[in-house]
């Protein structure tokens, strides 16, 4: 298990660029596939996009993809999503999400840990 903790959220106007950090706390980060999902007010929560352990594969979903990108750094315990040309259609909460295992899975309910959130809201 490990503990998450989600910043970076805010207010901004489509087009603008934002960047969210997930802190996260134990040992068990480096052996982790994390994960962004966002959950907009009424909808289920959808995948983001993944990294596996070590960074070297990634995968975004197609709603985000070419726009939004997911890093990490292992020796700062912290995954990054960095998020541009953003869209009215992206406003949510973003939730870290961690599993134990290799594969970057689509699903919320493979992931044990998740932070509390924080919440992204883009005008047009």
């Amino acid at each position: 298990q490990v503990q998450l903790v989600e910043s970076g959220g805010g207010l901004v106007q489509a087009g603008d660029s934002l960047r969210l950090s997930c802190a996260a706390s134990g040992r068990a980060f480096t052996t982790s596939v994390m994960a962004w999902f966002r959950q907009a007010p009424g909808k289920e929560r959808d995948f983001v996009a993944g990294v596996t352990r070590n960074g070297d594969n990634r995968y975004a979903g197609d709603s985000v993809k070419g726009r939004f990108t997911i890093s990490r750094d292992n020796a700062k315990n912290t995954v990054y999503l960095q998020m541009n040309s953003l869209k009215p259609e992206d406003t949510a909460d973003y939730y870290c999400a961690a599993r134990q295992g290799t594969s970057i899975l689509t699903v919320p309910s493979p992931y044990g840990s998740w932070g509390q959130g924080t919440q992204v809201t883009v005008s047009s």
